[in-house]
């Protein structure tokens, strides 16, 4: 089949919009929270420039909080899917993952990875800490806005709030940056996968068979998300040894 190559599709148009919007959202937060809750960076600019940033800093926290509240309404189907892959039970090919994933990332040719489902299994303990940091940043962050704007609260209610906001941000910076190093293609094995969420929702046939072969299988079978192009550079052969390349054990 010279001259084409097939696609699956991945991710739907909306679900692109709300990660794309809460993405940009996060790296703005985690960058202008440095100016809110790190005095000596604080007290290193203009008074007027903090104060810009710490009201800019609410307002993109409430644009993170609407964007996938909103996305969840519309399409309540996705989140039970996303919450059904998160705790999907784990096979052999899951646990053999987690193993491997170290020495996988100090040395990608050396080590070859066994087919994985939707999510692969660190994808779905990361994005797990990634959720529930997020909703504590979200719900410690609106619960500062108002505490100390429209309903005043304790200060014991905010110390713990405040709390949670520091603890979590932590979190959300360690996860949030391996997520962009994987999700970004920067580690190599991964290059070109930014498309998925940047781009048209799409993953190659030869990509989706390497790093998720259970469910490029299953798609292949179905053939309701998959979709053909011309002028690319179909090579069967390839794609089998690609594949092959990274079931071995």
């Amino acid at each position: 089949m010279a001259n084409t190559q097939r696609f699956i599709q991945r991710k739907s148009l909306q679900a692109r919009i709300t990660h794309d919007i809460t993405i940009i959202c996060i790296i703005y937060l985690m960058l202008s929270g440095l100016f809110v809750f790190v005095p000596p960076l604080t007290a290193a600019i203009p008074a007027s420039v903090v104060f810009g940033i710490r009201m800019s800093h609410r307002v993109i926290g409430v644009v993170f909080i609407a964007v996938p509240v909103i996305s969840a309404i519309l399409a309540p189907g996705g989140v039970k899917h996303i919450f059904k892959n998160l705790f999907a039970k784990w096979d052999d090919d899951d646990v053999t993952f987690i193993k491997r994933f170290v020495p996988y990332m100090l040395s990608a040719k050396k080590v070859h990875m066994p087919d994985q489902h939707e999510v692969k299994s660190g994808q779905r303990f990361a994005d797990g800490i990634l959720w529930l940091s997020g909703f504590v940043m979200a719900v410690s962050g609106l619960v500062l806005l108002l505490g100390t704007t429209v309903f005043p609260m304790g200060a014991t209610v905010l110390l713990v709030m405040r709390t949670l906001h520091d603890i979590f941000y932590i979190l959300l910076i360690v996860f949030a940056i391996a997520h962009i190093y994987l999700g970004a293609g920067i580690f190599q094995p991964y290059r070109g996968t930014a498309n998925i969420m940047f781009g048209d929702g799409r993953v190659s046939e030869s990509d989706a068979l390497y790093h998720w072969g259970h469910w490029a299988r299953e798609e292949l079978e179905d053939g309701e998300k998959v979709t053909v192009d011309q002028g690319g550079d179909y090579d069967v052969e390839a794609i089998t040894k690609k594949a092959e390349a990274g079931q071995k054990n």
